[in-house]
């Protein structure tokens, strides 16, 4: 196993950092390779923002979700699809461009994740750690004021990078999937009962599969957070809608 994949197999959230910072140098190659990453047609269809306003920074660890430990990060960065910069591009150039639909914001979240994963890959190479917060897709209304959003501009993905503690080293990565469970051949098949609990029997090892998986629903499928981000991103793509 080479040292790329190994830091793949190694790589978990780190939620916890030491109170160091992330040098220019260290942020400037994380955000050159995460603008290394493939991009449909070379479009490098989103736009990353730098957040280093300590205000927001705080604003930010409130709106998604109550997480304090965002506000210590020392290093935020938001991974937007961008979809007017390119309309922008063609009404500059003189065509008519249509108006934006949902597979040009689809294709440009493609483009800011990929940038976002390479990104962390670049923070795992110099032992810094990183956490994705999805909580950035909540409250629309709120984060398109607090970032100047205009339409066609979606969220995509929150990473918060800083060196972890010993704790956050030591930690134990959760366990993944089986591969027979993940990959299918050629084309995609419904899991039947026997094979969803096969398949998740990691997590009931001291509890049935009914208590694991009602408890998961209520704390994550059903919750007030997940509501809100269906709702918001709901709010995104009436920019695309006729």
């Amino acid at each position: 196993m080479n040292e790329i994949i190994r830091s793949l197999y190694d790589r978990k959230s780190v939620r916890v950092f030491e109170n160091r910072p992330i040098s220019a140098e260290c942020k400037k190659e994380i955000l050159m390779s995460a603008m290394e990453a493939p991009t449909a047609g070379n479009q490098q269809l989103y736009t990353i923002l730098d957040i280093t306003d300590q205000k927001l920074k705080d604003k930010l660890a409130v709106s998604c979700d109550n997480q304090p430990f965002i506000a210590k990060a020392p290093l935020i960065l938001i991974f937007c699809a961008d979809v007017l910069k390119w309309f922008d591009v063609f009404k500059e150039g003189g065509s008519d461009p249509r108006k934006p639909g949902c597979g040009d914001l689809f294709l440009a979240v493609n483009d800011a994740l990929i940038a976002a994963q390479n990104a962390v890959v670049a923070a795992e190479s110099m032992e810094i750690g990183s956490c994705y917060i999805g909580d950035i897709m909540e409250q629309c209304e709120l984060h398109r004021e607090m970032l100047h959003l205009p339409s066609y501009v979606f969220p995509a993905a929150m990473l918060v990078f800083g060196y972890p503690t010993d704790q956050q080293k030591n930690r134990k990565k959760p366990e993944r999937c089986r591969l027979e469970d993940m990959v299918q051949e050629n084309v995609y098949q419904r899991r039947d009962g026997q094979q969803l609990r096969k398949m998740f029997d990691k997590e009931t090892k001291n509890r049935s599969f009914e208590e694991w998986s009602q408890a998961f629903c209520k704390r994550k499928y059903n919750s007030d957070f997940s509501k809100e981000m269906s709702r918001s991103v709901q709010e995104y793509l009436k920019d695309y809608q006729n």
